[in-house]
């Protein structure tokens, strides 16, 4: 068995030290076996079982696929969002000279102006079904052609939001994005001038999820699809899939202290009850499973004079302590290797 490494550590030292004195007192720090003279608090089983080996890591609860947004309009900015309102489609983004910049849904950027005469196009498609959707055009066919239904529809919304009536649609007036989007930041103040490409707002999807920057070392706990186990703020659990592992390491710190980490996003099997961003949470994830192993609780190791760790076995009326190589740790559970170490036998614990 492998020399194990011991996660949550700081607990176990805390038992650890409460019981070297006992460990040393019964062996004389040789890990040999001897009669106990001290009463043993507890005891637990040495069981047989699958282990699998989990390790608490932090990360943040936030918001997916943060972007930027651009102003396409020239004047000046009369109007903004609040900081995490989420706008959808029809609504406005911003107003520059009191003229709003519209969120459509689509993938494709506006990267021409779309009027009567502009060859067909996926862009033109995309305007159209964002009118239907928006209640314009009932006579409307959408496909790749801007027509003159087209046209009168674009004229129909450009009145209703109080844009001029032009029949044709520009990067000042409409911004598409995939799908709703909440501010995260705005960067365009009130009363400053707005230039075509001035940034305007960060923006993120409205879907939470968690996010871990997974130092490099423990890349392993991150496997696409794997389940985890979430404390969120406020002390809710949730149960958590991996959704996304990032495969280029990104470096931080300075040159004495540098950390080197992958994003993994994971998704929550349902919405969390808080509305914070960028909550600190805890990740508790798991890596491999050990099937079939000696296990007995983690408080009942305990830290031998010469070094590594030992576990009290308690027999008739004395006890002795038997020198172990440690495993897997998870669930409050550790794989034990020890001579003569066996199923159903007894340990020593703290009393609770």
């Amino acid at each position: 068995m492998r020399k194990g490494l011991l996660l949550g550590g700081g607990t176990v030292l805390a038992v650890a030290a409460t019981w070297t004195a006992v460990a040393a007192l019964n062996d004389g720090g040789t890990g040999a076996a001897a009669p106990s003279r001290t009463p043993v608090p507890a005891t637990a089983d040495v069981t047989r079982q699958d282990l699998v080996e989990t390790k608490t890591v932090a990360g943040s609860l936030t918001y997916a696929g943060e972007r930027q947004i651009a102003s396409g309009a020239t004047g000046t900015v009369t109007w903004t969002p609040a900081q995490g309102a989420v706008i959808r489609r029809g609504r406005p983004l911003l107003k520059v000279d009191r003229k709003p910049l519209v969120l459509m849904y689509g993938g494709l950027p506006l990267y021409r102006t779309l009027e009567r005469g502009v060859s067909d196009g996926p862009d033109v498609e995309q305007l159209e079904r964002n009118l239907k959707a928006l209640g314009y055009g009932d006579y409307l066919t959408v496909d790749d052609h801007f027509s003159h239904a087209t046209a009168r529809a674009v004229e129909e919304w450009q009145d209703d939001r109080g844009l001029a009536e032009s029949g044709r649609v520009d990067a000042s007036q409409v911004v598409f994005q995939p799908a709703a989007v909440r501010v995260t930041g705005v960067k365009a103040e009130v009363g400053a001038r707005s230039a075509p490409g001035t940034p305007a707002l960060t923006v993120s999807g409205t879907h939470r999820l968690v996010h871990v920057d997974l130092d490099t070392g423990d890349q392993a706990l991150a496997r696409k699809g794997a389940a985890v186990t979430v404390t969120l703020p406020g002390g809710e659990h949730a149960k958590g899939t991996i959704t996304s592992v990032g495969t280029v390491a990104e470096s931080s710190g300075d040159e004495q202290d540098t950390s080197t980490t992958i994003d993994v996003d994971i998704t929550l099997a349902k919405p969390p009850r808080s509305k914070l961003d960028q909550a600190p949470v805890e990740v508790e994830m798991q890596s491999e499973r050990h099937e079939n192993v000696l296990a007995v609780p983690v408080e009942a190791l305990l830290a031998l004079r010469e070094g590594g760790y030992g576990v009290e076995v308690v027999e008739g009326g004395g006890s002795r302590i038997v020198a172990v190589e440690t495993g897997a740790f998870g669930g409050g559970l550790v794989e034990v290797e020890g001579q003569g170490l066996a199923e159903g036998m007894k340990v020593g614990v703290p009393a609770t």
